[in-house]
Parts: C-alpha cells; sequence; structure tokens
C-alpha cells in the first residue's frame, strides 16, 4: 500500500523546515551548490546511502557543481510524509 500524501497543512507545516526547498508541479525540488565536482559526487555518494537505508529515491542531475534533486513518491502520484523526511536528510548531508 501508497504512504498517504501529505494534507495542504502538512505540506506548508514541512516546508516551513525545509527552506531550501520548493514545491514545483507536486515535486519537492532543491539546487545544491558545491565547492568543486568531486565533492558534489562525495554528496551524492551520502545521499545514495540514505536513500538505500530509506528506501525511497531522489532524483539527482549533476551540473559539474551543482545538484538539482527531485524528491517525489511515485507510487503515491505526490508527496508523502518521506518525502518531507529524505529532504530533511538531505539538508543535514548538504550542511556538513
Amino acid at each position: 500500500m501508497s504512504p498517504p500524501l501529505l494534507t495542504r497543512g502538512e505540506l506548508e507545516a514541512a516546508l516551513k523546515g525545509l527552506p531550501e526547498w520548493r514545491v514545483e508541479e507536486g515535486v519537492l525540488r532543491r539546487d545544491v551548490q558545491c565547492v568543486s565536482f568531486p565533492s558534489a559526487i562525495e554528496l551524492v555518494t551520502r545521499i545514495a546511502e540514505v536513500a538505500e537505508e530509506m528506501n525511497h529515491h531522489p532524483d539527482i542531475d549533476i551540473r559539474w557543481r551543482t545538484l538539482h534533486l527531485s524528491v517525489v513518491t511515485h507510487a503515491s502520484g505526490g508527496l508523502t510524509r518521506y518525502d518531507a523526511e529524505l529532504a530533511t536528510r538531505i539538508d543535514a548531508l548538504a550542511a556538513d
């Protein structure tokens, strides 16, 4: 069974704790600027470890030093608590 979608109120509350993220076309998105291409790849590796642990995987586009991240629960057709949790964990990794 797919996890339930966040209500508008739940999404607004989650976004208050995720100031770097925006919702576009029903998807959470964030760009992360890294200091170098190798550091961007290192961050992707760390994100992959968390994604595997959660069994919830973001879409990641790497453009030199910039990561373009997208998070959505495809099985539910929108945003769920798993997306907010993954975004929070990505923020912690990006802050390191």
